[in-house]
């Protein structure tokens, strides 16, 4: 299974281009999670709101890496696809994820619980 589809790449790209021009001006949009990929064996997850149009590598999101202390930021896409987990599985999209909030309030309950929970 591919990590993102075109729809959910132009999605995040979309969210990416307006995003843009708020960078660094406290005036960022807080989006709604577009994809949530995780680890089936090494309890990993990452929720995706945006790419950067300007380097599409780069994503933005919720990263977990199933270590307690899950923060936002940015990672690699080719990166993601090249992870494996303790028993070389390799980091899956969960089909069935439907965002229901913005980041934020997805960050905030994962820093209560040490965990991503969606």
């Amino acid at each position: 299974m591919q990590l993102l589809t075109q729809d959910l790449r132009n999605k995040l790209l979309a969210n990416g281009r307006q995003q843009l021009p708020l960078r660094g001006t406290g005036g960022e949009i807080d989006f709604v999670p577009v994809v949530k990929l995780f680890t089936p064996d090494a309890g990993a997850t990452w929720l995706l709101t945006e790419i950067d149009p300007e380097d599409p590598d780069i994503a933005f999101g919720l990263c977990d890496l199933g270590l307690g202390c899950p923060e936002l930021g940015s990672v690699s896409l080719t990166e993601l696809a090249s992870v494996r987990g303790r028993l070389g599985l390799p980091v899956e999209r969960d089909r069935n994820f439907q965002g229901n909030k913005p980041l934020s309030t997805y960050a905030g309950d994962a820093q209560r619980l040490g965990r991503i929970q969606a």
